[in-house]
């Protein structure tokens, strides 16, 4: 078995994209903007943001976070989304899901322009993913295919199972495996799957991502298999100052000695798709994807 370690793969990348800013930088350009708003006060969420201000700072980015209130009402958040659109000076904008109840998150994600959408959950960029386009590419995907690059883990023709729908990493995940230059014939399961367990352990990769705490064990996974676990789950803990502590979707010390690669939970996916989101901030700033 052989661990992911997708905080040393994003650390060599962070220096790479801290490189190419500073080049820019040094040229007379300008750092790349990128700004997070957040509604209300969720703990998680408050946790990652900070994790990608950390990420900015670390490869030379200009950093803002736009705090506001539980309260804030539909109209608006869409009202500073269309001020961040505007705004020469902002090259990508994100705004942290979830959002409180009475904001319709569709809404939100169709009003940002497609090209600051650096999460890549606008229809444009996900219609041009779909269609092998150049796109801004969700980061969790986009993390999970940089790392199967990384470790020269084998894709065509192999039999992929990706456990959830979701449209931020499982739809996506499902549909980029499928594309020439991966090859993988894929499977999505869900909640309705009839046969999961049959259908997950015939899987040559296996990628959970259905947030449920420990819900692929070994009985579930084929010897050889590689399997992402893209789960963060906080789960009591006495061994913890916190009380808690972060588990992934896969039943980690069981399933790990049947697997060709695995990734940890912490410290596997969740390092890459902040790294992710710092690329797709840089090719906004370059106007790779839309052109200027």
């Amino acid at each position: 078995m052989k661990l992911i370690d997708g905080k040393a793969v994003a650390a060599t990348l962070r220096e790479e994209i801290a490189s190419e800013v500073e080049a820019i930088v040094g040229g007379g350009g300008r750092a790349p903007h990128l700004v997070a708003v957040l509604v209300g006060t969720d703990g998680a969420s408050e946790t990652y943001v900070g994790h990608k201000e950390r990420c900015c700072g670390e490869v030379g980015f200009r950093s803002t976070v736009r705090r506001l209130p539980e309260t804030t009402t539909e109209e608006e958040l869409l009202t500073l989304i269309g001020e961040l659109n505007d705004d020469p000076q902002v090259d990508g904008f994100i705004v942290q899901l979830p959002l409180p109840g009475h904001i319709s998150e569709q809404a939100v994600i169709e009003a940002i322009d497609p090209r600051k959408d650096v999460d890549g959950f606008h229809p444009m960029n996900v219609g041009r993913m779909t269609s092998g386009l150049p796109a801004y590419v969700s980061a969790t995907p986009e993390g999970i295919l940089t790392l199967l690059k990384h470790y020269n883990i084998e894709t065509a023709g192999k039999n992929c199972v990706v456990v959830g729908r979701s449209n931020i990493v499982g739809r996506p995940m499902a549909n980029l495996l499928s594309q020439k230059g991966w090859d993988c014939t894929v499977t999505i399961c869900h909640s309705r799957t009839e046969n999961l367990k049959e259908i997950v352990a015939g899987a040559d990769i296996v990628i959970a991502a259905l947030g449920k705490a420990e819900f692929v064990t070994a009985d579930m996974v084929r010897e050889g298999a590689v399997v992402i676990d893209v789960g963060i789950t906080r789960t009591p803990s006495s061994a913890t100052k916190s009380g808690w502590k972060l588990t992934g979707d896969v039943k980690f010390d069981e399933v790990a000695p049947k697997c060709s690669y695995i990734t940890p939970v912490p410290g596997g996916v969740g390092p890459m798709t902040i790294i992710a989101l710092m690329r797709n901030t840089l090719r906004a700033a370059k106007n790779e994807i839309y052109g200027n």
